[in-house]
């Protein structure tokens, strides 16, 4: 019995959906910012006019600022007042400049540097990174926080040079750090952290007091928030491709920089997070920062060499004096990119996940994610993926259903559509009228078979979004897999080939392979025979050969863009085309009769077939062509 194969219109959904997918992967490649450099040197050229024109004095810091520890050493305190003026009771009862206030809570381990009052130090307790060492979010001056501000004695302050002083206290289940930069024991600006148990969020507040007479009003303050991503992943390339700035603004939108540098400004902020693919830094506002300038920079050019920060990200906002005084509400978010977590804030933290826009984040968010963590409740995530793969296919298995029942009726027509187009070898024109008169008797449309592929679009796309993203599969094994959330690894080598290298690695992942070979055997089961099959329409592509290409292109397509990939989504596409060529087979073999439907049709073409206004349409314009065609022979 001869293969019945799937109709072009098939292949060009299946190609559709290819292209998604190359054009997402090709969006995220960096854009290196050509003007970086000349806009900083313009930036720091006019800072120092503005410092010039005001006769303002920054004041630096040095470690002999440290020294002095007594308030009656009166030489140092008139050396103090001479070089840090309101500031100089803040050095006077200072400790070491490298002191640092050590706090815990059952997820997070925290330090925070006297010098400058910040967090120099977050680590997340439940997490190790793919070589099982902890997670830091902060250590070692990756990261920065700072606020730049005048004073009425024409002076620019920092407060990351500044003592601040630490006092911690306790309130049942919260820990209270408050770091206070005191010009007296009355007078201060203060960074207040709230540390609870079980919770990843601090609520953060900065505010002055008795400052209003040292704050110069008329000159900005600025908040500067930085810090370079460290490495957790396996693959820092493939972490990179998922870490970015995103942010909600304007009263509820989101957006996100996405793999290219940025430089931008964005308006009535009221949160910024660092997102490295599986954790996330988030700053957040209760009252909106009217405007913000945000900055994204790839920091790996080469995974051999560039091995420890995947971006460096940047933020200055501007804060406003509420009486002359800062008073700004803040709240600290450390811990991972989970959906399950982020959402339970109802904040919109949720968006920091790409689960993708409109329909397709739709689909994951209220079909895929709950699914799938009902079903990795009570079995093995690996498991759970091959199981939530069988439900879909079998919930989209009336589309396979419709695509082949459309391409037998296109076979059984085939000798009568030859014979159409024997007859009219020399008026193009008309063959396409009675081929388009008999398809339409017999309902057997060639779009028929297009749109139900089209309707796997959404899924597809929603699933490729969904597994790199799934938390859950972070660092859960499956057979040979160690990380679902990685690529997984069956050979690996250290030389470097040209080519080879850049596009597909230094390793060789199995499930990929799998997935390929599944592909081709899937094609070719659904395109052969429709390639041999299908005729040449006059001005049109050579389908055939198209769809020969395809056969081939896909599976090697696939090869080398997922062997970097997570091996979970790898896994998805062997499963599914596994089963893809099962129900082909099942619907092919025990459901199509070729009978039935030839003498369906022919009861069809026997009943007065009604046309629709397209198709009325489309068979009037080919009349009056032919009319055309006709008047141009006689003349």
């Amino acid at each position: 019995m001869e293969e019945k194969k799937l109709d072009i219109n098939s292949i060009i959904g299946f190609v559709l959906i290819f292209g998604i997918l190359m054009y997402m992967l090709w969006q995220n490649q960096p854009t290196p910012e050509e003007l970086e450099a000349q806009e900083k040197a313009k930036q720091e050229q006019v800072l120092e006019e503005n410092k010039v024109e005001e006769q303002k004095e920054t004041i630096v810091t040095t470690q002999e600022d440290f020294a002095i520890t007594s308030p009656t050493d009166s030489l140092g305190q008139v050396n103090l007042k001479n070089k840090h003026g309101d500031f100089a009771y803040a050095f006077s009862i200072a400790k070491a400049s490298d002191a640092e206030t050590v706090v815990e809570s059952d997820l997070l381990a925290l330090k925070f540097s006297n010098k400058g009052g910040y967090l120099s130090e977050v680590r997340l307790k439940q997490f190790v990174d793919y070589d099982s060492l902890p997670i830091y979010l902060i250590k070692d001056n990756n990261a920065s926080f700072n606020i730049n501000f005048g004073t009425t004695d024409s002076r620019i302050r920092n407060t990351k040079d500044l003592p601040f002083q630490p006092n911690i206290t306790k309130n049942g289940d919260v820990t209270v750090v408050s770091m206070k930069l005191k010009v007296s024991e009355t007078k201060y600006l203060e960074y207040r952290y709230e540390l609870k148990e079980g919770d990843y969020m601090m609520d953060f507040s900065i505010r002055s007091q008795g400052l209003s007479n040292i704050i110069n009003s008329s000159q900005a303050i600025n908040l500067d928030w930085g810090l370079k991503g460290y490495r957790h992943a396996k693959s820092i390339s493939y972490e990179n491709r998922y870490t970015d700035i995103h942010y909600e603004y304007e009263g509820g939108k989101d957006d996100y920089t996405g793999m290219s540098d940025v430089d931008e400004d964005i308006e009535d902020v009221t949160w910024i997070g660092y997102k490295q693919h599986f954790f996330t830094s988030v700053l957040l506002t209760d009252k909106p920062f009217k405007t913000s300038r945000i900055k994204s920079e790839n920091l790996v050019e080469d995974e051999t060499i560039d091995t420890v920060y995947t971006k460096s990200f940047a933020a200055t906002i501007p804060l406003e004096l509420q009486g002359g005084e800062l008073n700004q509400s803040m709240d600290w978010y450390y811990g991972p990119s989970d959906f399950k977590v982020l959402n339970a804030y109802d904040r919109n933290l949720d968006e920091i996940v790409p689960f993708g826009w409109g329909i397709f984040g739709w689909i994951n968010r209220y079909i895929f994610m709950p699914l799938f963590s009902f079903l990795g409740g009570f079995m093995p995530y690996g498991i759970a993926i091959v199981v939530m793969t069988i439900l879909v296919k079998i919930l989209l298995s009336f589309v396979q259903y419709k695509q082949f029942l459309s391409q037998a009726k296109m076979k059984i027509l085939k000798p009568e559509l030859d014979e159409i187009r024997t007859k009219y070898k020399d008026n193009k024109m008309k063959a396409q009228q009675e081929t388009m008169a008999l398809q339409t008797k017999a309902g057997a449309s060639p779009l028929s078979g297009c749109l139900p592929a089209l309707i796997q679009l959404p899924v597809f796309y929603a699933l490729f979004q969904f597994f790199p993203s799934a938390f859950d599969l972070r660092q859960k094994s499956f057979l040979w897999v160690e990380d679902l959330s990685s690529y997984d690894v069956i050979a690996e080598w250290d030389v470097d080939i040209p080519v080879i290298s850049t596009f597909y690695g230094n390793h060789m992942s199995l499930f990929p392979i799998l997935a390929s070979i599944a592909i081709f055997f899937y094609m070719r089961l659904t395109t052969g025979q429709q390639m041999n099959t299908q005729p040449q329409q006059e001005g049109m592509p050579d389908m055939a050969k198209m769809m020969k290409y395809m056969m081939y292109f896909s599976p090697i397509m696939m090869l080398f863009f997922f062997n970097n990939y997570a091996s979970g989504l790898s896994l998805y596409y062997f499963i599914s085309n596994v089963i893809s060529i099962g129900i082909i087979l099942v619907i092919k073999n025990y459901i199509l009769d070729e009978d039935k439907i030839h003498a369906q049709i022919q009861e069809n073409k026997k009943k007065p077939k009604k046309e629709n206004r397209f198709q009325a349409k489309m068979k009037k314009m080919m009349e009056e062509a032919e009319k055309q065609k006709q008047a141009q022979k006689r003349k």
